[in-house]
């Protein structure tokens, strides 16, 4: 080493001009002596091996005394002292120097480290020199690391006094050179000159490394962060001066380290600030603090300077960095105040400069930047609000407000205060996008129980809402992985989320749609990992119902949440009760997808006001039936049924979303919303608000091709009938159900029957008129039905039809259908069923009270057939030919005693007509004819033997009859 640094010195001072020959000279002695005695005052140095390159020349030149030891090949004598290279621990023989410890002068620091200043100056005048070529460049910063020991222990950084190595890295043979100074009193510019000296040393080739630049800003933070107040010295000599010279000495080496050839790195200023933003938040004492934030102020201020940075893109402390600055700005202390509104200033400007926009747009924002300035806190907030949503990334916000929370968690009451406002501040402004929100959501669960103060306790948790209503699906991911390992730690974040109404509505309705997906089985799952299953939103929609806090927002909620929840019921039943694969994610797969809805469910009610519903429920069996696969919407049925009881007012809005539900027909769970609004309907309250947008949407449920919805939509009809003040409504329907009579299905005509049946009680004539004249015309191609039920629920609506006839009401046509059933109705007194007979008696009964027939009334209610065709056809002759026309459609009845009857009494009205002048007759002529062939023997027989003796009363010599069609019954 020193034998290359003797040639290159020489090298060096030949190519100076002869007024820096002098300098050069006196720098490279001080050097030497350093080099060569370790930092002592009056070095001796010992040589073994003196060969053609040894350095005694060159130290006899700079007047350092050299003494040799030993000689030839390195032999040494008995009792001389020991070589150099063995004081140092080297083999004997290494042309090496060796060292003896001796005391040191403020004085020989100064004139090393000036000579330090010196040859890096002339190294930096060379075209391409090199510090290496001359003394090696990490050997000289380590020999100037300022390194002292406090009398306080230490503070954030402390690099140590004692250790070797401390935070300076491997090269711990080369820190020589320590300043041993009080900490107490600043009394020398030794601090200043070595950290001007790295200045120096950073300009010249080769670059520190990154390493010994860290260890460099290391021990400069600690040894002038911990320097106490400026004060005067015993000589009178003015500290405060000497505190600001070295201060900027400091600031000097921190610009001169983060520099890389003419452009700052900012990766290396991100290392710088880590190291010097502990001081900042960790430090109880304000001078630290301030020193802190004026130095983070002046490296930024500094950066702004350069039109390019090195690696910006890659400084990613931008976002604690506004959060640390923020909290300070607020700070009481004016000092430190100060200093963090500045480097917030600054680093807006860094920001505005660098992440670039619109040219015009960024001259603006530098210029109110500029009227901001040691502005007042308010200023500083709107700043900071605006470069917060518009210039720092998700990740980078998410780094402010974790700063802001871990300031609020601190002991510190100033801290928290200011980061309260901050956060504030934020939260007040339109959210952007935000990252690390997991990270978010356990340091206020984990790191935020021991916060007391009411306005950080409300900014916690209206950060906590705002972050539920803006990323639900992840928040819940969160809170159910840590409920899994403790409840009771989750328990207060749900409270939280419970006790802010508009964000308790927003995040309800964000689940409720999360649970309303239905994701088909077999389906693939879902790219983002992030969403949340309906599984588990249902399990956060009960979690929040269980809190009772927000009665009232649950009020507003409840309709639809309701029907989200039975939908659901309806979707797990239609699945077997399973969710499809993808949602048995995130520790869900040990929860029964059924049990938990219909849980929620239950809360829900409960939140609502409504728990004796639930219990009366409960004790019929409902929520077993619920969840039943076979019985499911029994228990739909029963559920509606006890709202209608229970008189809950939800019904209308509940009824409401129930049609919205219908409206579109391509839902699978469209036979639980017509149930459920079967029997919400029964509600008077719920039927008012039937409109025709209501009656529209209804209606088309009767073309499905499921009989069980066709079933539930004749209910409808019947539910109509039975509040007695919807003819309207009804009309609005008649033809959907009047085509349910012409069913292909037998079960939906039966049906439809029996609901009319159940109709025609409850509707008036006076409402329903026209609905009954044309259900009773309707009627007449099912009184010959084969079925028995079918045929005795076609006589039952015709003999209601008729209750409500009265004699003013029956006009044309009703009084002429009415007359042209008579026939079929005495004859079906024969029926095989004797309820048809019994139904169709009391059907005359009414029919003679219509046409004024009051004695006919009296035969109809007590005479048998016969008796009551004769008198028919005695009081009513008139009407003979319209009777007989009734006969002969009665022929084709698939009762044989109809059959019978009818044949008889045409014979009867034959006998009364003129055979020459009714052309009637030749018609029935005709149809008894074919009667003749008939399978029943007694229709056949009578048929014959009327046929005679129609042939011979168009023979006058033909005896008389002797039949038995004479006597006037077979």
């Amino acid at each position: 080493m020193v034998r290359g640094f003797s040639g290159a010195f020489w090298e060096l001072r030949r190519k100076q001009q002869p007024w820096l020959r002098s300098r050069l000279n006196s720098a490279c002695r001080h050097l030497m002596i350093w080099m060569v005695s370790g930092g002592q005052a009056t070095p001796q140095v010992f040589l073994t091996d003196p060969g053609p390159h040894c350095p005694q020349r060159v130290m006899g030149t700079l007047g350092v005394p050299v003494r040799e030891v030993g000689g030839g090949k390195g032999a040494s004598r008995p009792g001389a002292p020991r070589s150099g290279c063995e004081s140092l621990g080297r083999p004997a023989g290494d042309a090496r120097v060796g060292v003896c410890v001796l005391s040191q002068t403020q004085t020989d620091k100064q004139r090393f480290l000036r000579a330090v200043e010196i040859l890096s100056d002339a190294v930096r005048a060379q075209a391409n020199g090199s510090m290496d070529e001359y003394f090696p460049k990490a050997v000289l910063a380590k020999k100037i690391e300022v390194r002292e020991t406090r009398s306080d222990g230490g503070g954030p950084g402390d690099v140590g006094a004692v250790s070797p190595r401390g935070v300076c890295g491997p090269f711990w043979l080369f820190q020589t050179l320590i300043l041993e100074e009080a900490s107490e009193l600043l009394t020398s510019n030794v601090r200043q000159q070595a950290m001007l000296c790295v200045v120096a040393l950073s300009q010249v080739n080769p670059p520190f490394s990154l390493s010994q630049k860290l260890d460099l800003v290391n021990v400069g933070v600690v040894r002038v962060f911990a320097l106490p107040h400026a004060r005067r010295s015993v000589d009178e000599m003015d500290s405060a001066s000497l505190y600001a010279q070295t201060v900027q000495a400091f600031e000097d080496m921190l610009q001169a380290l983060v520099m890389d050839g003419l452009d700052p790195d900012m990766t290396i200023l991100q290392k710088v600030l880590e190291i010097v933003l502990p001081w900042l938040v960790t430090s109880e004492k304000v001078p630290e603090q301030a020193r802190a934030a004026y130095t983070v102020a002046h490296m930024l201020r500094f950066v702004c300077n350069f039109p390019e940075l090195l690696h910006m893109a890659e400084f990613s402390i931008v976002g604690t960095l506004m959060g640390t600055l923020g909290v300070f700005c607020l700070n009481p202390q004016h000092d430190v105040c100060t200093g963090a509104s500045e480097g917030l200033h600054y680093l807006f400007t860094v920001l505005v400069l660098h992440r670039r926009r619109a040219k015009q747009k960024t001259e603006v924002l530098l210029r109110d930047l500029q009227k901001h300035f040691h502005g007042a806190w308010f200023a500083h907030m709107q700043d900071l609000t605006m470069f917060f949503r518009k210039y720092l990334t998700p990740e980078e916000r998410a780094d402010v407000i974790l700063v802001a929370m871990e300031a609020m968690a601190t002991t510190s009451r100033n801290d928290g205060s200011g980061a309260s406002k901050m956060l504030t501040a934020i939260l007040k402004s339109p959210m952007a996008d935000i990252g690390k929100v997991p990270e978010i959501i356990q340091y206020i669960c984990h790191r935020t129980r021991g916060v007391t103060e009411t306005t950080a306790q409300a900014t916690i948790r209206d950060l906590l809402c705002l972050l539920a209503r803006t990323y639900t699906d992840e928040v819940v991911l969160v809170l159910f992985k840590i409920q899994d390992q403790s409840r009771s730690r989750v328990r207060r974040l749900w409270e939280m989320l419970a006790s802010v109404p508009r964000g308790y509505e927003e995040i309800m309705e964000s689940l409720q749609q999360r649970m309303t997906q239905r994701p088909e089985p077999g389906a693939p799952e879902p790219r983002d990992r992030r969403q949340i299953s309906p599984l588990m939103a249902t399990r956060a929609i009960h979690e929040l119902l269980l809190e009772p806090r927000q009665r009232v927002e649950v009020q507003s909620l409840f309709a639809s949440l309701f029907m989200a929840l039975l939908l659901r019921t309806s979707f797990l039943v239609a699945v077997g009760g399973t969710e499809p694969s993808w949602d048995q994610q995130h520790g869900a797969e040990s929860m029964d997808p059924m049990s938990s809805t219909v849980d929620a469910l239950k809360a829900l009610m409960r939140s609502a006001g409504y728990g004796d519903h639930v219990s009366y429920v409960q004790k019929l069996g409902g929520w077993e039936l619920l969840a039943s696969r076979e019985r499911h919407h029994e228990g739909v049925a029963l559920l509606a049924r006890a709202m209608v009881i229970k008189s809950c007012w939800h019904n209308r809005p509940v009824f409401s979303l129930v049609i919205g539900a219908l409206q579109a027909h391509d839902r699978t769970d469209h036979l639980t919303a017509l149930t459920f609004a079967t029997e919400l309907l029964r509600c008077p309250d719920v039927a008012a608000t039937v409109d025709n947008v209501t009656i529209h949407i209804l209606a088309g449920w009767f073309q499905s091709e499921d009989p069980v919805v066709v079933k539930q939509m004749l209910q409808v009809v019947e539910t109509f009938a039975k509040h007695g003040n919807m003819a309207r409504q009804l009309r609005l329907l008649q033809p959907y159900v009047l085509n349910c009579c012409y069913s292909q299905d037998s079960d939906i005509v039966m049906e439809t029957f029996l609901m009319l049946q159940g109709v025609v009680q409850y509707l008036t004539w006076q409402r329903s008129s026209s609905f009954l004249v044309q259900l009773s015309f309707m009627l007449r191609p099912f009184f010959e039905e084969e079925s028995e039920r079918l045929r005795l629920a076609a006589f039952k609506i015709y003999e209601g039809i008729l209750a409500k006839v009265k004699r003013g009401f029956l006009a044309f046509p009703l009084k002429h259908h009415v007359l042209n059933l008579i026939v079929l109705l005495v004859l079906h007194l024969e029926d095989r069923d004797a309820d048809v007979a019994q139904v169709c008696r009391l059907t005359l009964c009414h029919m003679a009270t219509a046409l004024g027939w009051s004695g006919l009334k009296v035969t109809f209610a007590k005479k048998d057939m016969w008796m009551i065709l004769k008198a028919l056809l005695e009081q009513e002759a008139g009407k003979a030919i319209w009777f007989l026309r009734q006969c002969m459609t009665l022929f084709k009845s698939p009762q044989a005693p109809i059959r019978h009857a009818a044949v008889w009494f045409a014979g009867q009205i034959i006998q009364t007509l003129d055979m020459d002048k009714d052309g009637e007759t030749e018609e029935a002529y005709s149809a008894l004819q074919s009667l003749r062939e008939d399978p029943d023997p007694m229709v056949s027989c009578l048929a014959t033997q009327i046929c005679y003796v129609l042939e011979a009363k168009e023979t006058p010599s033909a005896p008389p009859p002797t039949s038995c069609f004479c006597t006037g019954r077979p």
